[in-house]
């Protein structure tokens, strides 16, 4: 998790140093399609995949959602310091619990409601609305954090049915094409070096999720949940010392009110989680 946090936080920064020469949807674009050389080595697995007229309905419409996840996402990166995009994207899982109880039934308890208030009160406190002026950018993010919780809740859908492989590779190649006519509408020629730079973005957001996959096989959610606080301080750091961004204390503490929300909610999963397995766990050993 460590080294997810760092990963992600590498592909915010460059994204940040390339500036705003090239419009986002073209920045994402290029991103999601250099990166498709990384599914080459599952081009076996989804050869011998079948996939059913409904996973492709689903792979479809979570590609749709992502796609203007990633585009708002872009945008915000060029607009506001990277501390508040990386706060603001700790919403996306309270949206997930909030999605959860709305589509697919499943109870908010008093604890989980409390823990969504709270999140709700930290994305206040960064963006103070009232107290200072409210930027497209941070607009961008809010509902960036909505189209990644909606992609996540897809995702279960998609896992639950088919190969998580292909769950993932599909996911880039629908974004890849929700993404061309966008890109194709702004298109600026870019630069090798700005080549150079997005196939970069696309080597540490893969290298991020390979990293956070390997740790959610290793250990728990409630222990690798508080890890990801670490994205904001070195998200802070790097804005104060590279991009001479001011470090806002209230950025800081409303995104440590959202991760804290986060995690108590992943805690209590956890905690369920196991209270629903002991029972045929007691049954075998019987």
């Amino acid at each position: 998790m460590l080294i997810t946090g760092l990963c992600f936080v590498a592909v915010t920064a460059l994204v940040k140093y390339m500036g705003g020469r090239l419009p986002p949807a073209e920045m994402a674009f290029l991103r999601y399609l250099l990166g498709l050389v990384f599914l080459l080595p599952m081009l076996g697995t989804l050869r011998r995949t079948h996939i059913s007229a409904r996973m492709w309905g689903l792979f479809a419409s979570r590609g749709v959602v992502h796609t203007g996840g990633v585009i708002l996402w872009f945008y915000a990166m060029t607009q506001i310091p990277l501390a508040e995009v990386t706060a603001m994207n700790y919403m996306a899982p309270v949206y997930v619990t909030l999605g959860a109880a709305l589509f697919l039934g499943e109870r908010l308890a008093l604890r989980r409601v409390g823990a969504i208030l709270t999140a709700l009160v930290g994305a206040m406190i960064i963006l103070r609305p009232g107290f200072r002026e409210i930027s497209p950018g941070h607009i961008a993010m809010l509902f960036t954090a909505i189209a990644f919780g909606a992609s996540y809740l897809l995702a279960k859908f998609t896992v639950d049915g088919t190969n998580p492989v292909v769950v993932v590779a599909m996911l880039s190649i629908w974004v890849t094409l929700g993404l061309t006519p966008f890109a194709l509408a702004v298109w600026v020629t870019p630069t090798l070096t700005e080549l150079v730079l997005l196939f970069g973005v696309a080597c540490f957001a893969t290298a991020g999720h390979y990293a956070m996959t390997l740790a959610f096989a290793t250990a728990p959610l409630t222990v690798t949940q508080p890890v990801t606080f670490l994205q904001l301080v070195w998200a802070t750091a790097l804005g104060a010392l590279v991009f001479a961004e001011p470090v806002d204390i209230w950025v800081v503490c409303g995104g440590g009110l959202i991760l804290a929300a986060v995690s108590f909610i992943t805690w209590r999963e956890a905690v369920l989680k196991r209270r629903a397995t002991l029972p045929a766990e007691t049954a075998i050993k019987a």
